[in-house]
């Protein structure tokens, strides 16, 4: 019984880094495919929702069972957190663009 649910849990496990890999190659694909004009704008955007992956880490932080997956759940919510930010920070120096100049 074991020797099958270790098999699914392996095929998962493959068809998961499928995905991953498979979405890699989309996501540079429609990159590519965004004029150049709008590539900064559409990022500092896309930066800015990040924080959903900032609080999926935080849920799996919370629920983690050993020291590795807590880790890497701050490393996640680390680096999360500089890719928000960050992506305000563009969208406020885009924006300061518009802005009319005082005399």
């Amino acid at each position: 019984m074991n020797t099958i649910i270790d098999f699914i849990a392996e095929e998962h496990n493959l068809l998961m880094i499928y995905l991953v890999i498979l979405m890699i190659f989309v996501g540079i694909e429609l990159i590519e495919k965004v004029p150049s004009v709008l590539h900064t704008p559409l990022m500092s955007g896309a930066n800015a929702i990040h924080g959903v992956v900032i609080i999926g880490a935080i849920i799996i932080m919370g629920e983690a069972e050993n020291m590795y997956a807590t880790i890497l759940g701050f490393i996640a919510v680390v680096l999360g957190t500089l890719n928000v930010v960050g992506g305000f920070v563009v969208t406020d120096r885009m924006l300061e663009m518009f802005k009319k100049k005082k005399k």
